[in-house]
């Protein structure tokens, strides 16, 4: 856990207490990206996956005054390219009234260090071609866009019919 007392902000790792706070962001964050219609989620559904006997995600969170006003939710991934794995951070969210104080940066920050910390290979995420102050603020950050990659993606049905 690490304090930043200029910024009066707390990052730590997400514990139990926290799967509530979070759902809460990722309906903000859906609703920023205007996916809602893609929202599945609930703390049933994300609380055996952050903290259940097989975990396959990780969180940090930023708070502050016992508020949860961030988060980074990560989990592991392969380079076969490196041999080695990596970290994908599958989401970043700062409330907005909360955005310009540090904490998105303070977050980055730590789950690039969770990476370095395991002798990972890389650190990846994807952000949307429309978001210019995400792109900017990444970049800022050390970050390539990579501009010949796309995500490919199944869901759904397509993803049901590879049952055979």
């Amino acid at each position: 856990m690490s304090t930043d007392t200029a910024a009066s902000f707390v990052i730590r790792a997400a514990e139990l207490r926290d799967v509530n706070p979070i759902v809460q962001l990722i309906r903000e964050l859906a609703a920023f990206e205007h996916l809602t219609h893609l929202l599945q989620v609930t703390p049933e559904k994300l609380r055996p996956h952050l903290f259940g006997e097989r975990p396959v995600v990780e969180a940090l969170v930023a708070e502050s005054d016992a508020t949860v006003l961030g988060f980074a939710l990560f989990f592991t991934n392969f380079s076969t390219f490196l041999a080695q794995p990596g970290l994908y951070l599958e989401d970043l969210y700062v409330q907005p009234a909360q955005r310009g104080r540090g904490i998105g940066e303070a977050l980055l920050s730590r789950v690039g260090r969770i990476a370095v910390e395991r002798d990972f290979g890389r650190f990846e995420w994807s952000v949307l071609d429309w978001n210019a102050n995400a792109i900017r603020f990444y970049e800022k950050m050390g970050a390539t866009v990579m501009p010949d990659w796309r995500i490919c993606r199944v869901t759904g049905d397509a993803l049901q019919r590879f049952r055979g």
